[in-house]
């Protein structure tokens, strides 16, 4: 298959070379589990992950499969609460929960801000709650949770790369002041952050890839990350097939 110009590299470019979703069931979260994490503290401790079933991310990311486990409408208010409840009643303790939701968590699609009380409730024992935002809705949503809930908030952004052609082509629809502008306000307000890296992008040699990963972890630390996790680039949504 032509692989298109630059600026075809964009939503309808992406939807088309895709495959199905999975079925998914609103009330229960697709995957969860235990896992070990470095934490802050700079211990390795136990960290809960569950991944949430919600409506697909309105950014459409070129590397990304997380869509494959997402609706196509909004979930009804009370299923993220409800997926929350069923994984934590199935796992064992811990002291760090990571809800990732395939999406942004501070996007009214994806978590309806009615929830925010009720998963308050539910992550009151925990110390850290990680979620996941795109740095373009990082606002007054995000503060008002972190007011709410007792543990202390890291959002997650993905970086990507710092390679200036790259990240255009990914169809992310960002540019790196609008990570640094979110970066600000996340430490402005006492709200932990991390950051994704890819490592190796499409467009890049693997050695190119190399490179531009290191620079994208001093770009993220100098922007006042608390961490980051680096994501190797896979196939399997399509673009990333062809590409």
């Amino acid at each position: 298959m032509k692989i298109p110009g630059d600026e075809h590299f964009n939503d309808l470019w992406i939807l088309n070379n895709r495959g199905s979703k999975n079925p998914v069931d609103p009330y229960r979260p697709y995957d969860y589990f235990l896992e070990k994490e470095r934490t802050l503290s700079g211990k390795v401790e136990e960290v809960i992950t569950i991944f949430l079933t919600n409506m697909e991310c309105r950014f459409r990311c070129l590397m990304c499969d997380l869509w494959k486990n997402t609706t196509g409408r909004p979930v009804p208010a009370g299923a993220i609460p409800a997926q929350i409840e069923h994984a934590l009643g199935k796992l064992p303790s811990a002291k760090h929960l990571k809800l990732y939701n395939s999406a942004n968590f501070f996007d009214p699609r994806s978590v309806p801000v009615s929830d925010y009380q009720t998963i308050a409730g539910l992550v009151g024992r925990f110390e850290t709650l990680v979620v996941e935002n795109h740095p373009r809705l990082t606002g007054d949503r995000v503060f008002e949770f972190a007011d709410r809930i007792r543990p202390r908030l890291q959002v997650a952004m993905g970086l990507e790369t710092v390679h200036p052609g790259v990240l255009e082509k990914l169809n992310k629809r960002m540019n790196l002041a609008d990570f640094t502008r979110a970066a600000e306000l996340l430490n402005r307000h006492g709200i932990g952050t991390r950051a994704f890296i890819l490592l190796r992008p499409p467009f890049l040699s693997e050695t190119e890839g190399i490179l531009w990963a290191k620079r994208s972890l001093d770009y993220a630390f100098e922007s006042g990350m608390d961490c980051c996790t680096v994501i190797p680039t896979r196939d399997g949504n399509g673009a990333m097939d062809i590409l």
